[in-house]
């Protein structure tokens, strides 16, 4: 599963709008949208507050694998 599939699902399987998921990571809107049609590509940024807002490894997040690991705290 790649990075766009992998965030819309987790969106989806919390029944959040990508409205809610751009408020709780301080972004609009739109950028949710292109992140999640593959239209756009993440930054770095992007990836670590999808994996701490889901608690899920950034391997996750990124599709190298299938187990959700937790997000690592420091």
């Amino acid at each position: 599963m790649k990075f766009n599939e992998r965030i819309r699902a987790l969106r989806e399987d919390s029944d959040k709008r990508q409205i809610d998921i751009a408020q709780a990571l301080n972004t609009t809107q739109r950028k949710i949208s292109h992140l999640e049609t593959g239209s756009s590509e993440p930054t770095l940024l992007d990836i670590e507050q999808y994996c701490r807002h889901f608690n899920k490894s950034a391997d996750y997040i990124l599709g190298y694998t299938d187990k959700p690991e937790p997000f690592p705290e420091n």
